[in-house]
């Protein structure tokens, strides 16, 4: 069979994001995803409505078409990185900030409008309707006085709520601007001017308020951008310093750093030492020291000494701009919270405008009821009708909780695993690397048929060897001691037992328990020794001569000093624990002894590992698994959450994990499931808050209580209310 070229389809999949200044809540959101989903070729379209950016994946559709599409329902569309002009606007009631400043790393933004063009619209507004309101209570105006003036001052203060009104209703959505349309339109009909004029003037006035609180969960994210200057000194070829742009600085350049400045890149010191506030990337509340060879990292800040480093990642792959990446891509995964009040809202904003309509039409119909006041009543209840300050909690709630975990050292891939983290009942550990520090130590000495004299001849002959146990000696025994190493003759390793050399012609050998049973030198003594070191999963070397064994030495992988405080913290949250390792199960069980852990298996592969996550889950125990190594990966991927130590961890190990601690400190892990717990508290506050008022205002309205007025300040000061509440995690030291 033939096969015409014009019947080839390219399917590959290309991807497009817009900034939608007007797109703050899933009204907007609605319109968008209907609009485009009847547009061929379109695959996925994902929304994050706290930074204003559409996402859309695609194969035949045209980008063009799809501009067009969006421009159709009233939106205008720009680049991720263009600017909007300064002037306010104002959408769905939801969220109205909008931020001027996303623009790219040096680029200069918008200057902020003056005082008078951003608030002495509404000032005049809100004078022309209080006069309005003095107007229809005073006896020395006639009707038209009142009625003039209500006009100018919803003309001034409402036009824009009409037009995002009516493109609303056009469009088969309705938001708050469709129904504070409706509700002030109607309330000029049954003849309540100033009370109409005064709902619009209050209404624009909350939303511009609304706009700068929500302009804070905003900047939480934005402000990150920040941490790295615009320009870095690079050497030149010629030996001498250019200042230059960030985004020009090649991979290998050589920067410096002087006092006081940001570190412009992610590197390696090549000359100097200084002291670095790392605090914005690891978390660290303590500056960290820094000499040749350290590594350092974009948006830190140089304390002390100048340096030089050598550039290992340009700007776009730094530490700080994946950091920033995975932060903005977390406010698309949605908490488990967020998407039920998304769902809830698509069907209470229905329900509660049909109630609207019968309050107006029933009681005028069956029960004699004033037909003026039962309208007045379901305006007041359109009102407060649009499900705001539900909506926009949420949203702003966890993306506080999601900058306060990346300011603490912390990132998280998620609304959804920074919710979730709240529900652990099992955290799994890695151990070398996580619960250890990773580098063998020397624990014990202990000098048998020897002296002090012989210790320095064991780290002698250490000191020749590059086997870790054999650098762990050498360290333990020199690092309080300025002692010179011995002279050592005719030196040489033995292959899977140790080293040897002569010294002062006399022969030794640093070696293990099978090289001393060879030499026929083992004693119920010395086994008693090494049992009870392998107990406590310590390795051990001895030096001995050809007669006797000399001194013996214990070396371990030493735990980390927070790994104890960790974990006493995680059962004190009521979490369960437990070390998962490939060392043996005796060397497993005696560091979570030591830890404090409940449990601990060893001998495990990778995919062992992942069979114990799937184990614990099979049960109804929700797990989280937190380690650095790529053995760890297929775990961190099969548990409720997984948990990769960012500075050691492997690449591997961090695109599988959910949640990245920076600086490898696993107290990080009950801080995690702390902030969770104070964000879902805060969840459930403000869910319970924005419903009591509106449910609570009802009832007022159906009584005769309620006003319209009052209707938009139990709307909108409901949303405002449940924002402040939202942005305390950003500070809240609990």
């Amino acid at each position: 069979m033939q096969v015409n070229k014009e019947d080839i389809v390219d399917k590959t999949i290309h991807e497009i994001q817009y900034r939608i200044e007007a797109m703050d809540c899933p009204t907007e959101e609605g319109m968008i995803r209907k609009r485009l989903g009847k547009m061929a070729g379109i695959e996925e379209l994902q929304f994050n409505l706290i930074q204003r950016i559409l996402t859309v994946r695609y194969t035949t559709a045209e980008p063009d078409a799809i501009k067009k599409a969006i421009e159709s329902l009233g939106f205008e569309t720009k680049s991720p990185n263009e600017e909007f002009s300064a002037e306010p606007h104002s959408s769905c009631g939801c969220s109205h900030g909008h931020d001027h400043n996303h623009g790219e790393q040096g680029k200069t933004a918008p200057q902020k409008p003056s005082f008078w063009k951003q608030w002495g619209v509404i000032v005049v507004a809100s004078i022309i309707a209080i006069l309005s309101e003095v107007a229809e209570f005073s006896e020395f105006f006639t009707p038209w006085v009142p009625m003039g003036l209500a006009l100018i001052a919803i003309a001034m203060s409402g036009i824009s709520t009409y037009k995002k009104g009516w493109l609303s209703i056009i469009h088969g959505s309705l938001n708050i601007n469709a129904l504070m349309s409706i509700a002030v339109t109607g309330a000029l009909i049954i003849g309540v001017w100033a009370e109409a004029a005064m709902v619009m003037v209050l209404f624009t006035l909350a939303e511009r308020l609304e706009a700068l609180s929500l302009d804070r969960a905003r900047n939480a994210i934005k402000n990150l951008m920040d941490l790295s200057p615009e320009t870095a000194l690079v050497l030149q070829k010629d030996g001498s310093w250019k200042e230059m742009s960030v985004s020009e600085v090649a991979i290998g350049a050589t920067v410096r750093v002087r006092p006081g400045g940001r570190v412009s890149h992610d590197g390696e010191i090549t000359q100097g030492v200084t002291t670095l506030d790392q605090s914005a990337i690891t978390g660290e509340s303590l500056p960290a020291e820094k000499g040749v060879g350290d590594e350092v990292f974009a948006g830190t800040v140089n304390q002390q000494g100048e340096i030089l480093f050598t550039v290992t990642a340009d700007a776009k792959n730094s530490t700080l701009s994946r950091i920033i990446h995975l932060v903005e891509e977390a406010q698309t995964n949605r908490s488990t919270t967020q998407r039920f009040v998304d769902s809830f809202a698509k069907v209470y904003t229905p329900i509660v405008i049909i109630i609207a309509l019968l309050v107006a039409i029933l009681p005028p119909i069956f029960f004699g009821g004033s037909w003026d006041d039962w309208v007045y009543k379901a305006l007041a209840m359109l009102i407060i009708a649009c499900p705001c300050a539900l909506v926009v909690s949420t949203p702003v709630t966890v993306v506080s909780g999601l900058a306060r975990a990346s300011r603490m050292g912390m990132v998280v891939k998620g609304g959804v695993f920074l919710e979730r983290a709240a529900k652990l009942s099992w955290v799994a550990f890695d151990k070398t690397g996580t619960i250890t520090a990773g580098v063998p130590a020397l624990t014990d000495t202990v000098i048998l048929g020897g002296s002090e004299d012989d210790i320095f001849l064991a780290a002698s002959l250490a000191h020749r060897s590059d086997h870790p146990i054999s650098r762990a000696v050498a360290t333990g025994v020199l690092e309080n001691s300025s002692r010179a190493f011995a002279d050592i003759q005719e030196f040489q390793a033995i292959l899977g037992k140790g080293t040897q050399g002569e010294i002062a012609g006399v022969q030794y050998c640093l070696g293990n328990h099978r090289l001393i049973e060879e030499l026929g030198i083992c004693t119920p003594e010395i086994e008693a020794y090494l049992k009870g070191f392998e107990t406590q999963g310590k390795t051990t070397v001895m030096l001995a001569t050809a007669e006797k064994v000399l001194v013996l030495f214990a070396v371990a992988d030493t735990i980390k000093e927070t790994s104890q405080k960790a974990i006493e913290e995680l059962h004190d949250l009521g979490v369960k624990t437990l070390m998962i390792s490939g060392d043996n199960s005796l060397t497993a069980k005696a560091i979570a002894a030591q830890a404090g852990i409940d449990d601990a298996r060893g001998n495990l592969l990778p995919e062992d590992k992942a069979a114990v996550m799937k184990e614990l889950r099979a049960k109804g125990k929700v797990v989280g698994m937190a380690g650095d190594g790529i053995n760890d990966a297929p775990a961190l991927a099969h548990a409720d959450i997984g948990m990769a130590m960012g500075g050691m961890g492997t690449d591997t190990a961090i695109e599988a994990a959910d949640v990245i601690i920076m600086d490898d400190d696993i107290q990080k892990v009950p801080l995690l499931i702390r902030l969770s717990r104070r964000t879902r508290k805060i969840l459930m506050q403000n869910i319970i808050f924005a419903l009591g008022i509106k449910i609570v205002f009802m009832g007022l309205t159906i009584i005769g209580i309620g006003t319209m007025w009052m209707a938009v300040f139990a709307d909108m000061g409901a949303s405002l209310l449940v924002v402040f509440n939202g942005l305390r995690l950003l500070k809240d030291k609990k």
